[in-house]
């Protein structure tokens, strides 16, 4: 039976991106979980902690230089503009092909390396052959850290289980180099003439089948001037990948799991976990990315539907005014007739019901008679005021029956109805919330040594520098939040 509620250790991220003695953070989690984002977020705020940092990303999108406000990343460090404190960031992106050219020119001479790279098999190797990109990645990681030009170095990984395809690099590059496959294809360099190259066919028919009848000797001769090329170069590859995996496992490297606080984002970060612990990979901890919480927990989800279905039941059963209901607005008094006397009847005489207002009035009358000038002003004053109360009318206005306005309900939203739907959209919230903890609960009831910091959803995308800030603070602020 699962454990619901272990409170899991807090992960650090500030002590850990302060630490002079870690010198390379690894983010791997499945996709979409923001590791990309996360890897960004790590580099800017070490940067602004004062160390000097390069970011280096395999995944092919190109958030990482937009949020940068780099134009494009490639296979060289460029440095990041807008970091304040004494620290560098710098960004990279893995280019595949240009980290394996850069290998041979590195470790073979010059004419040697010009065969190498005009050979159409390496040129289709080294453009997408499989696990070829794992392999560079540790290539690239291995002469960064060979360089040491900074001190600390952050690798964002692809996504999905090939996240940690890169472990399995040097071990199968050895087994590659030490197959059976490798034997046959450098025999016939060392037999040499037609013995060697029916021996080749041979051997490729059994390994290849269709593909050596689809591309004949020629392919075939072109694997063969590639393999005595790289006949040299084959023990180089294997001591670097070795000296790299050992380098992912010293004390100096950090492994940090990036998941989202969903079943299946969980169930690979735990694959994640599981993985490290086998490849005795030092793991620092979980980052449960984009959480959610309320600053208004108090009131559950079942309260919060409770209330909401109480009201509308109210509503349904009593509208009148002074319960839940309103009045019909077409008999609500405004507040300039509330307490006027009532109109007179129609066919009673207009006009003020008090004796001295009817003197008044008449001494008024008498008045204009006497000034015809100002009666015509009067008159005038008159049809202005009502031009100008009858433009809103004319114009559409809100409120009014204009000409451009349709039919409309103009009676204004009850403080009944926004309450329910509010109170509707908290139980939703609440309810995320509690599927959220639960999910996590699971996975700290499994792995309960995993430290873990949780880090708030943001309300939009990151785009830029501050947000890139933004996150970071959240990693820093969240150690221990994920048992909240």
């Amino acid at each position: 039976m699962t454990t619901v509620g272990t409170t899991p250790p807090a992960l650090d991220a500030d002590a850990l991106l302060r630490d002079p003695g870690i010198r390379i953070v690894v983010c791997c989690g499945s996709g979409g979980v923001g590791k990309t984002t996360t890897a960004a977020a790590l580099g800017v705020r070490a940067a602004e902690h004062g160390r000097k940092v390069v970011v280096l990303t395999i995944d092919p999108a190109r958030r990482l230089a937009q949020s940068m406000g780099i134009d494009q990343l490639d296979n060289v460090p460029r440095r990041v503009g807008g970091i304040g404190g004494d620290g560098e960031l710098h960004a990279m992106m893995l280019d595949m092909k240009r980290t394996f050219d850069e290998t041979v020119e590195a470790h073979a001479d010059a004419e040697r390396a010009r065969a190498i790279l005009e050979n159409p098999f390496y040129q289709s190797l080294s453009a997408g052959f499989a696990g070829t990109q794992e392999y560079m990645a540790m290539e690239k990681l291995g002469q960064l850290r060979a360089r040491d030009e900074w001190d600390l170095i952050i690798v964002d990984t692809p996504p999905s289980r090939s996240a940690l395809d890169f472990l399995d690099a040097p071990k199968r590059l050895g087994s590659f180099l030490d197959g059976t496959f490798i034997r046959m294809l450098m025999a016939p360099a060392k037999i040499g003439g037609r013995a060697g190259m029916k021996f080749l066919n041979v051997g490729m028919s059994m390994m290849t089948g269709t593909l050596g009848k689809l591309l004949g000797g020629q392919f075939l001769r072109d694997v063969q001037t590639f393999v005595a090329a790289m006949d040299t170069m084959f023990g180089g590859f294997r001591t670097r990948a070795d000296a790299t995996y050992k380098l992912l496992q010293a004390p100096g490297t950090a492994f940090l799991v990036v998941a989202t606080p969903e079943r299946d984002a969980l169930r690979e970060a735990a694959y994640f976990v599981e993985r490290l612990a086998a490849e005795k990979m030092p793991l620092a901890g979980l980052v449960l990315n984009r959480t959610h919480a309320s600053e208004a927990s108090r009131l559950s989800a079942e309260q919060a539907l409770a209330a909401a279905e109480n009201l509308e039941a109210a509503r349904i059963v009593d509208q009148t005014a002074g319960k839940t209901g309103l009045r019909d607005p077409s008999v609500t008094p405004s507040p300039e007739t509330a307490g006027s006397a009532p109109s007179a009847p129609p066919g009673s005489p207009a006009g003020p019901a008090d004796p001295q207002d009817r003197s008044r009035a008449d001494e008024a009358r008498e008045g204009s008679a006497s000034h015809p000038h100002d009666d015509a002003r009067e008159r005038q004053d008159t049809t202005d005021t009502k031009k100008r109360t009858d433009a809103p009318e004319q114009a559409g206005a809100p409120g009014t029956a204009g000409p451009t306005d349709g039919p409309h309900d103009e009676r204004p939203l009850a403080v009944e109805d926004l309450t329910v739907g509010l109170l509707r959209l908290h139980a939703e919230r609440m309810q995320l919330v509690a599927r959220e903890a639960t999910t996590r609960d699971r996975f700290t009831a499994l792995h309960p040594e995993v430290a873990v910091t949780a880090v708030a959803a943001l309300p939009g995308d990151v785009h830029d520098l501050d947000g890139l800030r933004a996150v970071g603070e959240r990693l820093a602020e969240g150690a221990g939040s994920g048992a909240a």
